[in-house]
This record gives structure tokens, C-alpha cells and sequence, in this order.
């Protein structure tokens, strides 16, 4: 059993890679652009100014695998700051808070950050660890 996908694993960590990038990016567009959803009104323009241009970019740069590895850690951050402003003030659970998206982002960036672009990166290509 413990040979069982474990030769896709490089592909598989890509993947998570690939589409965790794509998912966050669009946070940002939403933010950045009100695309292609609008943000409800009355966010405070720090969250509109600050979280956009990293969801997007961050999720940008770590879904292509380029500077994946700071890239990351600094969605990672922007999670974990957003869970405790947003979330954790309400409750100290995820499951009452509804911040288990902020808290899953922000332990899937921090191993994003641990493991670099791997395979299909554009860190790859340039030979970057």
C-alpha cells in the first residue's frame, strides 16, 4: 500500500501548487478589480490595498513556480494575520469562526514555502533551490 501514487508524488505536489496559486489569485482580482465577483461594500481599503496586491501577485507568482518560496511565505503571513484579524476575534475555532479557508491558505503556503516550486516551476528552470 505505501507504493501506491507515491512515483507521482513530484507531480502531485505541482498540482497543489499549481491550483492553490490559481485559487488565491482571483482573491485579489476580486479585491484589485471586482472581478469577477464585487466586494461587498464597506471593506476597509487596507484589506482592498494591501491583501490585493498579494493575493495577486503572491498567487500569481507561486502558481507559475517563480520566487516560490518567498513568494509563499508572504501568503502565508498575509493568511495568518488575515485569520486572526477577521476570524479569530468571533471564536477560537475555525468551524465557529468560518476562518477555515484563511487557515488552510496559510499552512498550505507555509509548505509551499518549505518545499520551493518543485517540478513544472519556473524556479525549476532557472536551476533556484
Amino acid at each position: 500500500m505505501n507504493a501506491f501514487m507515491s512515483s507521482y508524488s513530484s507531480q502531485g505536489y505541482a498540482l497543489m501548487r499549481i491550483v492553490v496559486g490559481f485559487l488565491f489569485l482571483w482573491h485579489g482580482a476580486q479585491k484589485l478589480f471586482g472581478f469577477p465577483v464585487p466586494m461587498p461594500p464597506g471593506v476597509p481599503a487596507y484589506i482592498i490595498y494591501i491583501a490585493g496586491p498579494i493575493e495577486l501577485i503572491g498567487g500569481t507568482l507561486v502558481m507559475i513556480g517563480l520566487f516560490t518560496r518567498w513568494a509563499a511565505f508572504l501568503c502565508s503571513g498575509l493568511m495568518a494575520v488575515a485569520y486572526w484579524m477577521a476570524h479569530g476575534t468571533k471564536a477560537l475555532l475555525p468551524i465557529q469562526n468560518g476562518g477555515d479557508l484563511a487557515a488552510l491558505y496559510c499552512f498550505v503556503f507555509l509548505f509551499i514555502s518549505t518545499q520551493g516550486g518543485g517540478l513544472w516551476s519556473i524556479d525549476a528552470v532557472q536551476g533556484r533551490r
